[in-house]
């Protein structure tokens, strides 16, 4: 249920959290995982068709384990939450005079006075006992609430469409420049990946953007000095 907004010029955009984390670790680990696969190999040997075979690879591998990294983590996380509802509900039938005490005891420590949490603990256990402790007790909201299905497939959306921009630039690149093209193009990728995160969650540009840009960076000089060590030319 969608609850109407005191102030609906000014949203909030807390209820975007669970699947925007989802879609930007996607999008950001298919940029810089793909990217940085490529760009090892790419300094390893100057073969475009070794190149884009280890894109692909990587690209379908790396969706698969997102989706179902996100799927069982957030799954795992509904599992607690719902235990935590359903040891509430029980407690609530078996002893509800004290659970009614804990609510008024939690908006003391709120700063209501003594009188005034009884009344509001009083009349929110009469309309729905178990909502006033999963909200206030708990802390768990509806637009917060874990949702497996829809975190995995939002990241693994996000990871192959992302991926798929450092492969197509190594495809498209002219030869003997593969590395140069996908730095370039991926460090623009992950720029726009920061300013959009940070628009969506209205959050400071710069310092997302930024954040975003410096990891990738770090992630794929690290990979590119790896294969120079470490590769083997074919």
């Amino acid at each position: 249920m969608t609850l109407p907004s005191a102030h609906p010029d000014d949203p909030h955009y807390v209820h975007r959290t669970g699947w925007l984390r989802a879609a930007v670790l996607g999008a950001n680990d298919g940029i810089i995982s793909v990217s940085s696969l490529i760009i090892g190999v790419a300094a390893a040997t100057p073969d475009r068709g070794s190149v884009l075979v280890a894109g692909v690879a990587a690209l379908i591998a790396g969706a698969m384990s997102m989706a179902a990294g996100e799927y069982i983590s957030v799954s795992s996380q509904a599992d607690s939450e719902a235990a935590d509802i359903r040891r509430e509900a029980e407690a609530i039938a078996a002893t509800p005079a004290d659970e009614e005490a804990e609510l008024a005891a939690i908006y003391r420590e709120r700063g209501l006075s003594a009188e005034t949490a009884a009344a509001v603990a009083r009349e929110l256990t009469a309309r729905d006992p178990l909502a006033a402790h999963v909200r206030d007790e708990l802390g768990l909201a509806e637009h917060l609430a874990a949702r497996p299905l829809q975190a995995a497939l939002a990241s693994g959306a996000t990871f192959s469409t992302a991926a798929a921009v450092p492969l197509l630039a190594a495809w498209l690149a002219p030869a003997g420049m593969i590395m140069a093209s996908v730095v370039v193009v991926s460090v623009l990728a992950l720029a726009v990946l920061g300013a959009l995160g940070a628009r969506a969650g209205a959050a400071p540009l710069v310092p997302a953007t930024v954040r975003v840009v410096g990891w990738g960076v770090f992630a794929m000089a690290t990979t590119a000095l790896v294969g120079r060590l470490f590769g083997v030319s074919v």
